[in-house]
């Protein structure tokens, strides 16, 4: 229902902008539908992604290797799974929802997503081109540790 409940606000939002100022509102909603035409070809393929692996693993599957039960070092290969994908914020939040409906553990869905947003292992060498090598190396292994941390915090927080 309150999703709906958007979907209405936005629609009268929308036409209100629409009488104010025809002209303003076209060229708006053309923007945004550029910026989805830009985003949906990574949308898809990791929408693709995502229903290929939760079609191929079931719930068990998903709770022996990332689920609460798998522990420190689900967390942990969740973390390095996260530091080497590179998925924007857009698309994973939504994934991990989904993974954690699964079977999922919070720790470790939690590692995966902080480490996928602080670590990265395939934007690396560019990283080392610009900062250096040191800075990098710095940043990325600090960033992984801060996200393990973070993760904690979470699962902390969601199961108090």
């Amino acid at each position: 229902m309150d999703t709906v409940g958007m979907y209405i606000i936005a629609v009268v939002l929308f036409l209100v902008s629409l009488v104010k100022d025809r002209k303003k509102t076209v060229l708006a909603l053309r923007k945004g539908l550029k910026a989805v035409e830009g985003i949906l070809p990574q949308l898809l393929v990791v929408v693709l992604l995502i229903s290929g692996v939760l079609s191929i693993l079931d719930s068990k599957t998903i709770s022996r290797f990332i689920g609460e039960s798998s522990g420190f070092w689900g967390m942990l290969m969740a973390s390095v799974a996260g530091s080497i994908t590179l998925i924007p914020g857009f698309v994973a939040f939504p994934a991990a929802g989904e993974l954690l409906r699964n079977g999922a553990g919070t720790l470790q869905i939690a590692a995966f997503v902080s480490s996928l947003m602080m670590v990265g292992v395939v934007t690396l060498p560019m990283e080392i081109a610009v900062f250096g090598k040191r800075a990098a190396l710095t940043r990325n292994v600090l960033a992984f540790v801060f996200s393990i941390l973070a993760a904690f915090f979470v699962n902390w927080v969601v199961s108090w």
